[in-house]
């Protein structure tokens, strides 16, 4: 990934939804300029979820996701309603593309109340106006895919139902002023990726820079000699969670000390549940299940956090024999009811409406809910001092 290329999860996601035969891919192809999804007059060409990021003016980097017909019958149709409703999951803006000449159908107004239910800004394109004439809808806008009338008021109509409060999120910036110096702590293992840096990395690196800050990046194992070395005591120092426990006894008391995690947790929107949730690890038994989630996927190596690490400081804190189950990527299980924990990473190859909704899935099946950072905090009896860059959320580490 470039320095200016924007990660998917930093993106605006598009979902366009409808039954088959919508229209809905030959609106995508119309709304990108691009032949994104293959069209044919067969129903369900579109068999599972298409996805595209792109640049899309007026509306800047944007994942665009085009989706089976929500109307699919059959068995594999039933698994491609069941992916679409995940696409659902993720999605900032949705476009419901209907048939303007059959009208809405039944499962057009089921996915209009799934909107609502997860509050999530929609408009509905009339398809076909070429064929019925050009409608005024209270809900939506008339559109031809196949003649491009009205796609640019289309594009202009979703920019305008793109919420824009994300844009002063920050990783770090806010909590550090012009000149103030940040080390950045950063393992280098087998299980780092080769050549470059991991995502929370990056993004970190990026915003100390932006708030006029130094960040100073070392290994772990350089640390002690880096601070001995700096001249001037750092404003804060932002470690990978593995590394927690070294690097809290090198950093003097005085000086705070975070992680990329926990700072994602809070980028992402669900640091004081992680916080409240990480609690749950005492209350751990014999035989109860926990589940370790990865946004991402990637090879799993010998020295992997979430399938190695995590397991093993879990059951050595707890003294418990703990059933371990993990995911990956945009897998999440539709039934939380059989675990007593959900300890998920920091989110950053997920938007924040996806990490959200997993957060409250995880609250309405009455499962605690933390993440990598949190979790590793607590069990090296530290979370309040990680914490102390936001005073707010040191009352609830007991």
């Amino acid at each position: 990934m470039g320095l200016n290329d924007a990660p998917q999860s930093e993106r605006i996601h598009i979902g366009f939804f409808g039954m088959r035969n919508a229209g809905k891919s030959s609106i995508v192809n119309a709304v990108t300029n691009q032949q994104i999804s293959v069209v044919s007059d067969v129903l369900g060409t579109t068999t599972d979820p298409v996805t595209k990021a792109m640049e899309l003016l007026p509306l800047g980097p944007v994942v665009i996701i085009d989706t089976p017909g929500f109307d699919d019958e059959g068995s594999l149709g039933k698994m491609r309603v069941k992916r679409t409703k995940q696409v659902l999951n993720r999605v900032d803006v949705a476009v419901l593309v209907v048939d303007g000449e059959k009208g809405k159908a039944s499962a057009d107004n089921e996915l209009i109340e799934i909107f609502k239910e997860k509050n999530i800004p929609y408009i509905v394109a009339y398809n076909k106006c070429d064929l019925v004439g050009e409608k005024s809808y209270p809900d939506g806008i008339a559109v031809s895919a196949a003649y491009g009338i009205n796609i640019n008021s289309l594009k202009e109509k979703i920019g305008h139902l793109v919420k824009t409060d994300s844009i002063t999120r920050r990783l770090c910036g806010d909590l550090l002023e012009s000149g103030d110096v940040a080390v950045l702590v950063v393992p280098i293992d087998s299980a780092a990726p080769k050549g470059r840096l991991i995502l929370p990395q990056q993004q970190t690196i990026r915003d100390v820079l932006e708030a006029g800050a130094i960040a100073v990046t070392v290994r772990e194992t350089e640390l002690a000699l880096t601070l001995e070395n700096l001249g001037t005591k750092p404003k804060i120092v932002i470690t990978d969670s593995q590394a927690f426990a070294m690097v809290s006894k090198i950093v003097p008391q005085d000086i705070k000390l975070t992680s990329f995690s926990i700072l994602m947790a809070r980028y992402k929107g669900f640091l004081e549940t992680a916080v409240k949730g990480a609690a749950a690890i005492e209350n751990l038994k014999d035989g109860d299940r926990v589940l370790i989630s990865e946004g991402c996927t990637h090879h799993r190596q010998c020295e992997d956090i979430g399938t190695v690490k995590l397991p093993k400081w879990l059951k050595k804190y707890t003294g418990k024999d703990i059933i371990i189950e993990t995911s990956s990527g945009k897998g999440f299980p539709d039934d939380l009811s059989d675990f007593s924990l959900v300890i998920h990473c920091g989110g950053c190859m997920l938007n924040e409406r996806e990490m959200q909704y997993r957060r409250k899935f995880a609250e309405d099946s009455d499962v605690p809910f933390t993440n990598y950072g949190t979790a590793i905090a607590y069990m090296n009896g530290i979370l309040k001092r990680t914490l102390s860059v936001f005073p707010n959320l040191a009352k609830f580490c007991g």
